[in-house]
């Protein structure tokens, strides 16, 4: 009898498509079945694993859950015992801080299967070369040809990202998020930019943007700060093609601070098949699959031999090899239990300071504030 998993991933290309196309060859190679289901990028930012983990036995997670999720016991860790060589390969095959970015508390609860951190978008056919200085992002943005994706939680992702940049990252244990001026000069920063823009990108998500720019248009150029997807450099996905590059420096500190993104699979404490999902969990994040199902159909790999492989970078147009110094640089937000609350409210604050072009102190003020109450 043919054993059967369900599993929930996020609804876009780069999410679901390499899950159905991997499960495929896990069942030829097994027989053992796994069905997928998707949810919103939003609905994969806030909602509560716990309630997943009652109906699926695999979950694709984001790591700002991995503190509240421990806090539920709804996923298995994976550290198991007699996989430790198979661990230490994942580990060292990290990009970035990915793998780390699922360990708490002394266990692993994820595998990494897709990196991903706040990069660079652009439309080679407009701009000779992707800008790197904030100076040339805000000409861009005068010149009314830059997106930036500010819909929760990405204006915070931003201000992490451009306060990491400038060396003064945010703080991710209990006490305020930022100092006053630091938090300040970062929210200045973003506002002169915010003041160029479209308030439609209030509304907008990385793919939201990223659609934007690959439509058939000759004026939107450049997404400065969004997490990159690389279904958008392959060569027909969209009208128009994008390339993707570090991001642009605030300070002489390069392409450091992006706030890292990715997903992660994790195994659900409700299944009642925890051996064959845990099967799953390691061959689908392992090397061969992440170098060649994962990535074949548009997946964005979580394995550093992928993101070297000159297979997986020619038909993405070297996204991986252009974008890797910024995801070894990447920021790692707070991951503690009360922090995805934190996370939403925070990035309302932002949104509604930059709108109506309130002054940084208070802003700052109720950021450190919330955060401080996230801890309770």
């Amino acid at each position: 009898m043919t054993t059967i998993l369900k599993g929930m991933t996020w609804s876009h290309p780069r999410g679901y498509d390499p899950m159905v196309r991997c499960s495929q060859v896990f069942l030829e190679q097994t027989g053992i079945e796994i069905v997928w289901d998707k949810r919103s990028l939003q609905d994969f930012e806030s909602f509560p694993v716990e309630k997943l983990a009652q109906t699926y036995d695999l979950i694709v997670i984001d790591h700002p859950h991995v503190g509240q999720i421990t806090a539920e016991n709804c996923v298995l860790p994976l550290d198991v015992p007699g996989c430790e060589t198979e661990r230490q390969a994942l580990e060292k095959a990290s990009v970035g801080p990915s793998y780390g970015s699922y360990f708490w508390q002394g266990r692993q609860w994820a595998f990494p299967i897709d990196a991903a951190t706040q990069v660079q978008a652009y439309r080679p056919d407009l701009l000779p070369s992707a800008p790197k200085h904030w100076d040339e992002v805000i000409q861009l943005a005068s010149d009314g040809r830059v997106l930036l994706p500010l819909r929760s939680p990405h204006a915070l992702m931003t201000f992490y990202t451009l306060a990491a940049n400038a060396g003064r990252p945010c703080s991710t244990v209990n006490g305020d998020l930022i100092d006053p001026a630091s938090g300040a000069e970062t929210y200045n920063r973003l506002l002169d930019l915010v003041r160029h823009l479209d308030p439609v990108c209030f509304d907008m998500d990385p793919i939201e943007a990223s659609e934007a720019m690959a439509a058939d248009q000759d004026v939107l150029a450049c997404v400065p700060y969004t997490y990159g997807y690389v279904s958008y450099a392959w060569e027909g996905f969209r009208t128009r093609r994008l390339d993707f590059a570090d991001i642009p420096a605030v300070s002489g500190n390069g392409p450091v601070g992006g706030t890292l993104g990715g997903t992660g699979i994790a195994v659900s404490s409700h299944t009642k098949n925890p051996a064959a999902a845990l099967d799953f969990a390691y061959w689908i994040a392992a090397a061969a699959a992440q170098t060649g199902p994962y990535a074949e159909v548009g997946g964005q790999p979580g394995h550093a031999q992928a993101w070297e492989d000159d297979g997986v970078n020619r038909p993405a147009n070297d996204f991986y090899r252009k974008t890797r110094a910024t995801l070894e640089g990447s920021y790692l937000r707070p991951r503690h239990d009360g922090y995805m609350v934190f996370q939403a409210a925070a990035s309302e604050r932002i949104s509604d300071g930059l709108k109506s072009t309130e002054p940084a102190e208070p802003v700052i003020a109720d950021l450190n504030r919330l955060f401080r109450a996230s801890f309770l």
